[in-house]
């Protein structure tokens, strides 16, 4: 049943991962809570998931025209500096930390999410 749960939690953030939706981090959410797995080597295990899985969108996206050259590339450079920081952070802190990090992380965007107005 566990394979079947995880098969089906693969497929549903991959959709969302397709959409651009964060599917890593619902992906991150069931490892946590529900699969038994320890923060950090879940999150070793999501930026493994990111990879084909934005790959494969990248395609699509690109094929599509839905990617902008100007708006990507200081996106990526502070995006590799932003990464490099916080992968050294997450490594150094204690995994009880870093779960309390981004249980307030999540919870930040699902206030933003109920609470923001809509843009016009």
């Amino acid at each position: 049943m566990s394979r079947l749960v995880a098969a089906l939690v693969g497929l549903a953030t991959g959709i969302l991962s397709g959409f651009g939706v964060g599917g890593g981090t619902l992906l991150l959410i069931y490892m946590t809570s529900l699969a038994g797995i320890a923060q950090d080597q879940a999150q070793g295990i999501n930026l493994l998931y990111f990879l084909p899985t934005a790959a494969t969108a990248l395609v699509c996206h690109r094929k599509n025209g839905y990617l902008k050259r100007e708006a990507a590339r200081p996106a990526i450079l502070w995006g590799l500096a932003g990464t490099a920081l916080a992968a050294w952070l997450a490594t150094a802190l204690d995994v009880a930390v870093l779960r309390k990090c981004f249980g307030v992380f999540l919870l930040l965007v699902g206030f933003h999410e109920l609470f923001r107005k809509k843009a016009r």
